[in-house]
């Protein structure tokens, strides 16, 4: 038995490395397919459908991908994904190199699409069986504190990676070898996943009793979801999906085309979200374990509507960062990690694969539809007296809005919360919102506060 917690603990400490390794990829990859696409001469359609289609197919990939659970070792699983995951970067390379020498002209989006999609999917077949295993890694009592601290990490090595691949662009750029920085960025995002792969070869997989009774389809699982609690979380998430998707590819369109930012400003007010996320999760770790996932998910819904609102007035890199990306690192970094800690919370570990793998065709699909319909509003809609990119922020925001005020009410709390987590006094408070190092200074300073008032209070005159 210790032996096993043994392993689970040093699986944790590696799983931190395995996902920098991944926030290579994520950073050097991921974050420049779309400007990848607008050199090579994408419209507003085109990366609509970029975003769209390839969280569809993704997400689609999962519904056979749960099943393998039930069958094939999750370690398996993951590690044959993984690779392929690693090796397909390569074919972006391939695509451009075509273009560049002239043999693929109008085609070469639609193969950018079709490649990164084939990517996608391969990440949404991993995604099921990595979901349930770490939830057999991860124990409840830390899964707050564990995963902010591993989306911390992760995050900011994303975020050094990104921009350090920005001033790449913003060199090959002026040298005229634009194209090429995108190769070398992707051929990064190769070697970070096969750097991953090997960290996963080294992770322990604890041993799972899936029982085939615990199989449900995807039509059962529609059919019930208006009325079950994990159905309505799943379809609310999807609706706050559909609703950002609206408008998310075009922030970045709105920087590279309309803004004319260069790479470095594109890339720091994209990413500076990253460090505000950073800086808030241990803060929502601790309320979440402290006072259950509702609570989070409702922080973040209030705070993530104000999000795109700054870009209709700011047009400045350092204002939108200070503005927009405050709002948006602080608010997603509370309602994702609510939804994620939500699942494992909602969720026996029997159902888990499955049922992660149909949450996230609902976003999936959610996520489709949004990119989809705000692709052609962008490109079709025509308006003289605004730019129609901040008309879709404005709906993207006030949907939100709509969603949660619909949904939330109708979730429940999964977590058995103690009636004495309800109020916390001051020294409490204090413990749970500061990281343990500065315990002793606020409450020295709350001390002294209270000595000085003491020292000064002025006796009342009696009354007479």
């Amino acid at each position: 038995m210790k032996n096993t917690e043994k392993k689970k603990e040093e699986s944790r400490n590696i799983s931190i490395y395995e996902g920098s390794a991944t926030s290579v990829m994520s950073g050097a990859g991921d974050s420049y397919v779309v400007p990848y696409a607008l050199v090579l001469n994408a419209n507003n359609a085109e990366i609509g459908f970029l975003t769209s289609f390839v969280n569809l197919f993704s997400s689609f990939s999962q519904l056979y991908s749960s099943k393998l659970v039930y069958t094939h070792s999750r370690k398996k699983v993951v590690l044959f994904a993984v690779f392929m995951q690693a090796l397909l970067w390569l074919s972006l390379i391939a695509v451009g190199f075509l273009y560049w020498q002239g043999i693929l002209k109008n085609e070469v989006v639609l193969l950018v699409i079709i490649f990164y999609s084939i990517i996608a999917i391969f990440g949404g077949i991993a995604n099921p069986s990595w979901f349930s295993w770490m939830g057999d890694i991860v124990p409840v009592k830390i899964r707050g504190e564990y995963f902010s601290k591993r989306n911390i990490i992760c995050g900011l090595i994303a975020l050094i990676v990104t921009v350090t691949a920005s001033f790449l662009l913003d060199y090959m750029k002026n040298i005229g070898f634009l194209i090429f920085g995108f190769w070398i960025l992707f051929g990064l995002a190769s070697l970070g996943r096969f750097i991953s792969l090997l960290f996963f070869t080294k992770m322990y997989e604890p041993k799972t009793k899936v029982d085939k009774k615990n199989y449900f389809t995807f039509s059962q699982f529609i059919k019930k979801a208006p009325s079950t609690n994990f159905g309505r979380f799943s379809i609310y998430v999807g609706l706050i999906n559909l609703a950002t998707y609206f408008a998310s590819p075009f922030f970045l369109v709105y920087m590279l085309k309309d803004l004319n930012y260069n790479y470095v400003w594109f890339t720091l007010v994209n990413f500076s979200s990253a460090i505000f996320t950073a800086i808030s999760l241990p803060l929502w770790g601790k309320i979440g374990d402290y006072y259950g996932n509702k609570k989070l998910l409702t922080i973040g819904a209030i705070i993530i509507p104000f999000a795109p609102l700054p870009w209709l007035i700011f047009k400045n890199p350092i204002a939108l960062i200070f503005t927009a990306q405050i709002i948006a690192g602080f608010g997603w970094a509370a309602f994702n990690l609510a939804a994620s800690n939500f699942i494992y919370d909602a969720v026996t570990p029997q159902r888990r694969a499955i049922c992660v793998a149909y949450y996230t065709v609902i976003n999936g699909v959610c996520i489709f539809i949004g990119a989809f319909l705000g692709g052609l509003f962008a490109e079709y809609i025509v308006l003289s007296w605004i730019n129609v990119l901040l008309i879709i922020f404005l709906i993207s925001a006030v949907l939100r809005v709509i969603f949660s005020l619909i949904m939330i009410p109708k979730i429940k709390e999964v977590r058995n919360i103690p009636e004495n987590k309800e109020r916390l006094n001051f020294n409490q408070y204090i413990n749970l919102i500061t990281p343990r190092p500065f315990h002793d200074l606020f409450h020295g300073v709350k001390d002294s506060i209270v000595e000085t008032s003491h020292i000064n209070k002025i006796p009342k005159t009696p009354k007479r």
